[in-house]
């Protein structure tokens, strides 16, 4: 019998021969820097609140049945906490371009669509095909998977960037002319045609990122489970591991 690993030795209680040649097999890749976790985390939290407060706003409840309205604030805090969470959100996305020049190369992906290797878009097909139960075998990827990549990309990088401008364009009317938002976001606000349609147009930008959360979620938690390899906890600790049951 082949004795066990330092690493497996490390065992006890009622850690069977698979036990031991599990964790023999087990292999861990650091791949996601501290600034990239703490804004994957913050990020989600203004996130899931602005989707709150911009319900609200774009739907008021027709009575709050609190006080009359001299003697209550509440849509005041609402619209508060939303354009808390967007300046929040506005500096951390701005932090995270920031870190995809000076952190690893796992930093870049959300930014960069490698569309000129043949390579990247066979990669593509694979995992579309894995996600629709078609492959049986799932490629292991240190960073994000070539689709997700993509979700990545067009829902984060450029979604953020179109929830910032607009957001920012319909708090400029707020900020009144002459205001540095004016100055910055008032003419996008101008070029659409009026605030009403640029409301619409941050409104349904607000349905594409909470439908883009729910799918990040469920591929999280599937892969999780499917493919082998953390996701959720690697969001946590940096760290990759990949579990393979092939000798």
């Amino acid at each position: 019998m082949t004795s066990p690993s330092p690493k497996a030795i490390r065992l006890t209680g009622d850690a069977t021969e698979a036990d031991h040649a599990t964790i023999r097999r087990d292999t861990s890749v650091y791949v996601y820097e501290a600034p990239v976790r703490l804004w994957h985390w913050i990020n989600a939290a203004a996130i899931m609140v602005l989707i709150v407060t911009g319900w609200f706003i774009g739907s008021p409840p027709p009575s709050m049945q609190i006080a009359e309205a001299t003697h209550q604030f509440v849509f005041g805090y609402i619209r508060f906490a939303h354009f808390a969470a967007g300046m929040i959100m506005t500096v951390g996305f701005f932090g995270r371009i920031y870190w995809a020049f000076v952190g690893n190369h796992h930093a870049k992906q959300m930014f960069i669509l490698p569309l000129h290797r043949k390579s990247w878009w066979v990669e593509v097909w694979h995992e579309m095909k894995w996600y629709a139960f078609l492959e049986k075998t799932p490629k292991k990827y240190v960073g994000h998977n070539p689709l997700a990549q993509i979700a990545m990309f067009f829902f984060m990088t450029v979604g953020l960037s179109f929830m910032i401008v607009t957001g920012m364009a319909l708090y400029a009317e707020g900020a009144q002319q002459g205001s540095i938002f004016d100055l910055v976001f008032g003419p996008l606000r101008d070029w659409i045609g009026n605030s009403m349609v640029l409301h619409q147009l941050h409104h349904l930008g607000m349905y594409a990122i909470l439908i883009f959360m729910m799918i990040h979620i469920y591929a999280a938690i599937r892969e999780d489970i499917m493919s082998r390899q953390s996701m959720v906890s690697t969001m946590i600790s940096g760290t990759r591991t990949f579990k393979d049951d092939e000798d």
